[in-house]
């Protein structure tokens, strides 16, 4: 018999977060999360998102043993732009038993269904820097922090409980040259003149924070018109700052100003996976050091977030700054960049990828299913 609970006390969040080590114990390529990071997701009072989207999540239970995990969402937001009822799994991890993998995408739809909802769609998160996606390609690659991993018949079992494909997402492993870098600082030099664009430069934290609000104001208005997006209230703001900006170099950062007013960002960072892993789940007492060796001396660039005003979007603001950004590297004796996932029917942002010396090694999907 399978027991389906729903996560509703600290003991309940301990169980949810705890099946991801279980499951993947032994897998090279799984990067954990930071154990008491990971649990204030499931907390009002650490996570806002909780407070401004209906949620539940459940765990799954077999001969006393917690075997699978789901989340089921609802964001109003999103459902008013697209002007469709239709609700977020998420968080789903399960062992290879399909009877597992049924009640447990059951319980979420009936729940969606109850609540009026026409259609799910996921793996999805609140909002769109959450992880989003499934992958169904790559899992001999290392994912970055900002990205997602999956147990292979994952993809299986959520086909066969009738969910198809909406969009997927696909990831590169850029190769940088001096080739193709010093292109880049011409095109950026020119692009400079033309629009007289200035960029910014960072080196300690404080000097950055003073521009994370007017960031994310940008990261609204940049993917606005994107799938799974809707606007980031300023509560959610200052929960992403909190987290992201704690870890950031700011070295890795570039701004692009337009007569005092930011046009472009773009937010880089070292890679944290191979660092992760060593710390287990754990800052202390070792995961720390492991994680502050990897920001002071990386092997490689993550790309987290990029946005451009829309009104700049033909204006090479981006040249600017990938073209800053690989200097940076190149300075630092860094040649190898993972992309964050972008959406393959992104043929413009897809074909630049493809100037470099490349690998396209990762592919994630959203599903969907009408209830």
């Amino acid at each position: 018999m399978i027991q389906i609970k729903e996560v509703v006390n600290s003991q309940d969040i301990k169980d949810f977060v705890g099946l991801q080590f279980e499951i993947y114990k032994n897998d090279k390529m799984w990067v954990p999360p930071i154990i008491k990071e990971e649990r204030k997701t499931y907390s009002p009072e650490t996570n806002p998102a909780l407070k401004f989207y209906e949620n539940k999540f459940w765990t799954a239970w077999k001969d006393g043993k917690c075997v699978g995990r789901i989340g089921a969402i609802i964001n109003e937001d999103y459902n008013k732009k697209i002007d469709r009822k239709i609700g977020r799994f998420t968080r789903m991890e399960f062992i290879e038993d399909k009877d597992v993998s049924r009640e447990l995408f059951e319980t979420a739809e009936n729940w969606l269904r109850k609540k009026g909802m026409e259609a799910v769609h996921g793996p999805l998160g609140f909002t769109n820097l959450d992880h989003q996606g499934l992958l169904i390609e790559g899992f001999d690659h290392l994912p970055s922090i900002a990205s997602v991993y999956h147990k292979a018949y994952y993809h299986e079992h959520i086909s066969e409980l009738g969910y198809k494909k909406e969009n997927d997402w696909v990831e590169f492993r850029l190769t940088l040259n001096e080739t193709v870098v010093n292109k880049g600082v011409r095109g950026s030099k020119l692009i400079k003149r033309r629009y007289g664009f200035e960029v910014l430069k960072f080196e300690k934290k404080s000097e950055l924070l003073e521009y994370a609000p007017r960031i994310f104001k940008i990261l609204n208005e940049a993917f606005v018109d994107l799938p799974y997006v809707s606007p980031i209230n300023d509560e959610l703001v200052k929960k992403y700052i909190d987290e992201y900006f704690e870890i950031i170099n700011p070295k890795y950062v570039r701004i692009v100003l337009k007569d005092t007013q930011i046009v472009a960002f773009v937010i880089t960072m070292p890679s944290l996976s191979k660092a992760m892993q060593k710390a287990k789940g754990k800052l202390f007492p070792f995961g720390v050091t492991h994680i502050m060796k990897a920001l002071k001396k990386p092997e490689v660039i993550d790309l987290l977030l990029t946005g451009v005003v829309p009104e700049y979007h033909s204006s090479g603001a981006a040249v600017i700054l990938f073209a800053e950004i690989q200097e940076e590297m190149l300075k630092q004796g860094i040649d190898q960049m993972e992309t964050t996932g972008i959406f393959e029917t992104n043929h413009s942002v897809i074909s630049n990828w493809k100037n470099y010396e490349h690998i396209q090694h990762k592919r994630r999907r959203c599903f969907v299913k009408n209830l």
